[in-house]
């Protein structure tokens, strides 16, 4: 017969607990969490049988010191069911300390959630705790951990196997020798000094070091007893090398722009993946801190707008263990949108088990929002929220091809009559305000459907349709409109601290579905446009073939300076100016052009085709040098080198960023003294950019050339303006000198030029002076310099030098 051994007894368990001196506890996590103790337990914590703490204290009997590293390992084994194995000091009610070896594993129900944690506490060493009992403690632990002892002057006084296998050696060669001669020696004094510290004072003592002699890290964990300690001594080398692998995957991480989240592998259903880790990004980007969200489920991130069909795509990714990528809408903390780039990547183990979820997310709102404004800007107007150039050229095609748009139709353009003047006083913002009223009556002007636009700046483009089937039906009804324009635009403005008054000027023309270009179009229109403000602005003008011969005129015009630039077919002459007494002072160098057909063309005709072609560019360059050369050329007789030459800058000329260069160029190329030159500069370089039209006046004046502002007067000058410029002098225009003598208004404009030119200092010279009368008249005011058919027509250069002949003759000749 066979004896049946019986089966332990589970009374037994409690006896064991007390030989072994451990004691167990479990944590249910449901319901708020319930913790248990056995009795062996509460005996350890020197408590009666059945006592345990409520559970949110569960930590609360570790020697401060250690609670915040207890919570911390028990939060992480209910969340993520990480397992621990840790030593800490509890502090008994009497006051007294002893360490303990703490254990906890988590436990899962049948669909892998946690729902309880469980360990074991044992005590390693007890209050009295004598050398035999650490003896017996060590050779209990043999089978595991390396554990020796050592005297009170640090020699080794015991070693298990364990201890003999990791140092290498037998007791026989390492009892009497010092524990810490193993280390490096720069670290030998310390730990010595440290070791008879904790014997003194009787407290435990734990490190971390690398053995000199095994070139491996060890951790050694050592408790006091009398007359020597205990040393718990474990191989940490691999250890050590994942942790300083893991700090520096942490670190690179935490200092990604990217969020990074890593969530457990856990189902995508309800309650979904929990998040396990967050970067600095992370907390960045979203508002929430680490605590608030490990533990979590990313779903926190969701909401309203949070995409359906991408969360789908990633449910079937995580499902299929494949990565994902999506953009997607998550939310802050306190509610605020964001987009995010998201890869979402599956980790696994060496057994191929899925263990996470990595999820990277850049935060792209910036460029999700700039998409969207690209988009708009595409084809609307910023400012005014008007339809673009682009989206009117678009509806243009569709109005002249598409069949199913009505056969007739109108396009008109507008254009603001001085705008310039109020952003110029008032500055852009009110600028920019009144185009965003412009714009808002336009939109009243017009039937829905009708396409209101702006083009830039100041001009604005209707695209008229639905106007009906006969041909004088969409000229009627374009009227109509250009007139409620008229009248709407023509309304005053209130703007911040200022009542505006404006007017505009408007082009039309009429089309039918296949007769024209949209080019052709928007040309006709603003001809006509022009054509309207060259009638007195505030008026409409219709498009008709007269327009387009003067713009063809103007081409041939474009053209033929063009071939008379590569020809030589210009000329510069002169216009003596005089003073008081009648004696020469300079000159002014004036552009004619003599044309084989054409004969004589006048300035005002070919100077502002210059100007539109870009050809004043060349030619102004040309005329500079021409009148350094004949400055020059004066400079060598003693009867000229007093004289000065004016030579008149265009707007354009000027706005050249090489100008300033070009004026250096030319006086140092003919060696001439800089101030008998002479630039007249027109005071519509005032109209845009006055800052540097200042500062290149600034920088000519530092050469000593002379400025002159010409045409003063008539044009966008402003006292606030004029005492800023470097100025030499003003020019009285011909417009004002012709009628001095009948035109009272006339006459009080010279007399108050003239004053402000001797009030600011400045030099004052009247053009167009023909008779004695208007010379006169000027002397008394006190301007004492001319220059007029008095004296003189534009002569060539020859013609130039025979006339100062006979005017030094006269001046010669005895009275």
């Amino acid at each position: 017969m066979h004896s049946i051994e019986p089966a332990l007894d589970e009374s037994a368990v409690p006896m064991l607990e007390r030989a072994a001196s451990i004691g167990v506890w479990r944590l249910a996590l449901a319901g708020g969490g319930k913790l248990s103790w056995s009795n062996q337990l509460a005996a350890i914590h020197g408590q009666p049988p059945g006592y345990a703490p409520p559970a949110q204290h569960a930590c609360r009997h570790y020697e401060p010191g250690f609670q915040a590293r207890m919570e911390q390992l028990l939060r992480a084994c209910s969340v993520d069911g990480t397992p621990f194995d840790e030593e800490a000091q509890i502090v008994l009610p009497d006051g007294r300390r002893a360490w303990v070896r703490s254990l906890g594993e988590a436990l899962r129900d049948e669909q892998g959630h946690i729902v309880a944690v469980q360990g074991a506490v044992q005590e390693i060493a007890p209050r009295g705790l004598r050398p035999g009992t650490l003896l017996r403690m060590g050779a209990a632990l043999g089978s595991g951990e390396a554990f020796v002892t050592v005297d009170g002057n640090g020699q080794y006084s015991y070693l298990n196997e364990q201890a003999e296998r990791l140092l290498g050696a037998g007791s026989p060669q390492l009892l009497g020798r010092r524990f810490w001669n193993s280390f490096q020696k720069t670290v030998r004094l310390r730990l010595e000094e440290q070791f008879r510290s904790a014997c003194s004072r009787g407290v435990r003592l734990e490190f971390e070091e690398l053995d000199a002699h095994l070139a491996s890290w060890l951790e050694v964990r050592a408790f006091p007893f009398a007359g020597g300690m205990a040393l718990h001594l474990r191989d940490v080398t691999s250890r050590r090398k994942a942790q300083q692998q893991l700090r520096l995957l942490e670190g690179s991480i935490a200092r990604l722009n990217d969020i990074v989240i890593i969530t457990e592998a856990g189902p995508f259903s309800e309650p979904g993946p929990r998040i396990v880790f967050v970067n600095d990004a992370f907390e960045r980007r979203t508002g929430y801190t680490r605590d608030e969200v490990i533990g979590r489920s990313p779903r926190l991130l969701q909401g309203p707008n949070t995409q359906r069909a991408a969360l789908d795509r990633i449910r079937a990714a995580m499902e299929e263990w494949r990565p994902a990528r999506v953009d997607l809408v998550n939310y802050k903390k306190n509610g605020e949108p964001f987009w995010v780039d998201l890869d979402v990547s599956p980790v696994w183990d060496k057994e191929r088990k899925l263990t996470h979820w990595v999820a990277v997310g850049r935060d792209v709102t910036e460029r999700k929002l700039a998409e969207e404004k690209i988009q708009h800007l595409a084809f609307y107007d910023p400012l005014t929220r008007l339809p673009n150039r682009q989206l009117l050229m678009d509806r243009l095609h569709a109005a002249l091809n598409d069949p199913a748009r009505p056969r007739e139709g109108a396009l008109m353009f507008i254009d603001l009559d001085n705008f310039k003047v109020l952003n110029d006083t008032l500055g852009h913002q009110k600028g920019d305000m009144l185009l965003q009223l412009v714009a808002e009556r336009l939109r009243s002007c017009v039937a829905k459907g009708d396409t209101v636009a702006r083009l830039g700046g100041d001009e604005f483009v209707i695209l008229l349709e639905n106007r009906g089937d006969k041909p004088l039906e969409p000229a009627t009804g374009a009227r109509a409109v250009a007139d409620r324009i008229l009248a709407a635009l023509g309304e005053p403005y209130v703007l911040p601290g200022y009542l505006h008054h404006s007017t505009c000027s408007v082009g039309v023309t009429l089309f039918s579905r296949s007769d024209r270009t949209v080019s052709e179009l928007l040309k006709q229109a603003d001809l006509a446009m022009y054509q309207a403000k060259g009638s007195g602005r505030n008026t409409v003008c219709f498009f008709d073939p007269e327009m387009q011969a003067v713009v063809s005129a103007n081409a041939a015009l474009a053209a033929d300076m063009r071939q008379a630039w590569r020809e030589k077919q210009f000329q510069v002459e002169y216009q003596p100016q005089v003073d008081v007494a009648g004696r020469m002072i300079g000159v002014e160098a004036l552009l004619r052009w003599q044309h084989p057909q054409r004969g004589v063309v006048s300035p005002e005709q070919f100077i502002p085709a210059a100007e539109e072609t870009s050809l004043i560019i060349p030619i102004g360059r040309w005329v500079l040098d021409q009148a350094c050369a004949q400055i020059a050329a004066w400079e060598h007789r003693p009867d000229r080198a007093h004289l000065s030459i004016a030579v008149n800058v265009s707007v354009r000329q000027f706005r050249h960023p090489e100008f300033v260069d070009e004026v250096m160029q030319a006086i140092e190329q003919s060696g001439i003294q800089p101030h008998k030159l002479k630039l007249e500069l027109t005071e519509s370089l005032l109209a845009d950019g006055i800052d540097v039209t200042i500062a290149k006046m600034g920088s000519l004046k530092e050469m000593g050339v002379a400025l002159s502002l010409d045409d003063f007067g008539i044009g966008y000058s402003s006292l606030s303006y004029l005492k800023r410029l470097p100025l030499d002098q003003l020019k009285i225009d011909r417009e004002f000198v012709k009628d001095i003598l009948t035109d009272a208004n006339d006459a009080a404009i010279a007399r108050t030029v003239i004053g402000l030119a001797h009030s600011l200092d400045l030099d004052v010279i009247a053009e167009g002076v023909e008779t004695p009368e208007q010379r006169d008249f000027l002397a008394r005011q006190g301007c004492l310099s001319y220059q007029g058919y008095l004296y003189s027509p534009p002569l060539p250069v020859a013609e130039l030098e025979a006339f100062m002949d006979r005017l030094a003759a006269t001046e010669a000749a005895p009275a």
